[in-house]
């Protein structure tokens, strides 16, 4: 059985770290899935899981990480950036052949030489056409001098599981680029088994993280949706929730100040509830931080100092209801968070009726 470690956190933001996966590499020659798709009323009841995930995401095209000059035998050059294009673009075609990966476009680019090449590309959820020519560089290769990528990968947990749809979802926010922050386009993904080997504590001003391993030897489930509350994807079946059982979804409303608790798997397979306070109800504040809890418990904070990054998208639980999963750590305070509604990761799942 076939593993890889994962050692990066994913990113940062002043205040409050969107804790999303504890990332890995590009996934360069791992086979591509099918996708799914979720569809349907919304849910009375759904299962929830708190075990960790290995995500797989392939991007729409490639995307532009990085811009730079180049050097060659007729001084230096910069085509990618002379032709307007900018980090955070997603190159889809040259000369209107779909990109597939990088190295594709790369074959793409060496085939053109020197030529006039059209490139289709996605800037801010629109379309237009850009007019490049590669340069032969000192070595010989023929290149643009931009950075691409098309995958990201890591560990991150399992929200919840919907038996009658399928559907499961995970994170509580989107897959950012870690180099330009873009919300990553979504060509194909899955989701895999993992099982968390070590946690690095959270302190005051560097967030702790938890480090595990992918179970490379097979997918559990299949991608259909990054969007900014969460990771969806459709499953015929959830091992981790064959022992668990369905719980009342709540309204927004029935969210209050007070005690509630959280699923984590911050150990090996186990998956534990940990006791939390949640300390506000947070209106106008977007999406994904709805409501910030506190963790009180003695033995997770003796573990991981609070809330560290591979537990986004850990579920929590009040009255009996699942209200929402953990999305943020407070960066000067590791104790504390940011929680998203169920209902927004519902209706991003396309669950809403």
């Amino acid at each position: 059985m076939k593993r890889q470690k994962q050692h990066k956190p994913w990113r940062t933001r002043a205040g409050a770290l969107l804790l999303g996966l504890a990332m890995f590499s590009s996934m360069g020659g791992v086979a591509r899935g099918a996708s799914g798709a979720g569809e349907g009323s919304m849910p009375k009841t759904l299962i929830p899981i708190g075990h960790t995930v290995g995500i797989k995401l392939f991007s729409e095209g490639v995307l532009v990480v990085g811009l730079s000059e180049l050097e060659t035998n007729k001084g230096t050059a910069a085509p990618a950036k002379d032709c307007g294009l900018k980090v955070g673009d997603f190159i889809l075609e040259a000369d209107g052949k779909e990109v597939e990966s990088t190295e594709h476009f790369q074959s793409l680019m060496a085939a053109a030489g020197g030529e006039e090449t059209c490139l289709t590309v996605k800037r801010n959820g629109k379309t237009m056409e850009l007019e490049v020519s590669g340069v032969q560089c000192s070595d010989g290769a023929w290149r643009l001098g931009a950075w691409v990528r098309d995958s990201l990968a890591g560990i991150g947990t399992m929200t919840f599981y919907d038996p009658e749809s399928g559907v499961f979802a995970t994170l509580g926010h989107g897959i950012n680029d870690v180099d330009t922050g873009q919300l990553m386009t979504l060509d194909v993904g899955s989701i895999m088994g993992s099982t968390v080997k070590a946690v690095q504590k959270g302190v005051s001003g560097q967030p702790g993280e938890l480090r595990g391993d992918f179970d490379m030897s097979g997918d559990l489930g299949d991608l259909y949706a990054n969007t900014a509350c969460g990771v969806f994807g459709t499953m015929d079946s959830c091992p981790m929730a064959a022992n668990s059982k369905a719980i009342e979804v709540a309204r927004p409303d029935q969210v209050r100040k007070g005690s509630a608790e959280i699923l984590a798997n911050i150990s090996g397979d186990q998956v534990e509830r940990y006791q939390v306070e949640i300390t506000k109800i947070c209106s106008g504040s977007g999406d994904t931080q709805n409501f910030i809890i506190k963790v009180t418990d003695p033995k997770l904070l003796e573990a991981t100092g609070g809330i560290v990054q591979g537990m986004s998208g850990s579920p929590v639980i009040q009255d009996g209801r699942l209200i929402g999963a953990v999305t943020h750590v407070m960066v000067d305070d590791p104790t504390s968070g940011y929680g998203i509604f169920i209902e927004n990761m519902l209706n991003a799942a396309g669950l809403s009726g």
